[in-house]
């Protein structure tokens, strides 16, 4: 397939887990690609692909709106314009009942998972509405509707409504906005953990919680595979799904979030 010959991609988070399985298959199908992450391990990913795909790795903290600016301006000076943004940055801390979160820890869930996409938007739009094209994918979560995870829940929640609002703006400007709402995923595990703090055996019990929860939901009764998570992404990315917009598309075998 080349669904997206020469078309220039911008994925956030795209050094791990979905992120990086959705990079690398925008780069097979033709996409030139703008690798983003705050780790330094997009380098790698990088060095995989550049043998055989046009890319550009960057490092950005993207809860910054001036970084998401910056990688913005960076992407259109290397490739000239920017037809997709895939927001792929977020994910849960912390995981346990509402009552027990601190305060800081509220306000960091919803930084690390609503910014970089509230951002990125931001920063990317007046390049899509100069070109009247582009489409935007936003990365939800089922976790709306979940236990043990209300701030990342309330975050998650905030992208959904972007989502809409955004696709009510654009749709007469030639701009897409959609959003997929993954279930539970299985992944590689993360070389660089979300909260690197050991956890306790109480906060064990209330993970394993949301992974019943995530499995009794389902109506597969299983997780997905990082394959399955970018299938939805890149469709709704493609011309494929041209007649789309404002589209918050559950893919969590049946669990409507």
């Amino acid at each position: 397939m080349n669904r997206f010959h020469n078309q220039v991609a911008l994925v956030t988070g795209a050094a791990q887990g979905i992120g990086r399985r959705v990079a690398e298959r925008l780069a097979e199908e033709g996409a030139r690609v703008v690798l983003v992450d705050r780790s330094e391990l997009v380098f790698e990913l990088a060095a995989a692909l550049s043998p055989r795909y046009p890319v550009l790795a960057l490092t950005a903290d993207l809860e910054q709106y001036s970084e998401c600016s910056r990688i913005m301006a960076a992407a259109i000076d290397h490739f000239g314009r920017l037809d997709i943004l895939i927001n792929n940055v977020g994910g849960t801390i912390w995981a346990k009942p509402f009552e027990h979160y601190e305060p800081a820890q509220i306000e960091a869930e919803v930084r690390r998972s609503l910014f970089p996409t509230l951002w990125c938007c931001h920063a990317a739009l007046p390049q899509m509405l100069e070109q009247g094209r582009g489409a935007i994918v936003n990365v939800s979560s089922i976790a709306t509707r979940s236990l043990n995870r209300v701030p990342y829940g309330a975050a998650k929640g905030g992208i959904n409504a972007l989502t809409a609002c955004l696709a009510f703006e654009t749709a007469g400007r030639g701009v897409r906005v959609n959003a997929t709402a993954p279930g539970g995923t299985e992944a590689p595990p993360r070389r660089i953990p979300r909260n690197s703090a050991e956890p306790s055996t109480e906060e064990q019990a209330w993970y394993q919680q949301i992974v019943d929860q995530t499995l009794d939901s389902s109506l597969m009764h299983r997780y997905g595979s990082v394959d399955e998570q970018a299938a939805a992404i890149l469709f709704l990315a493609s011309d494929e799904a041209s007649y789309i917009t404002g589209t918050v598309l559950p893919v969590g075998g049946g669990d409507q979030g």
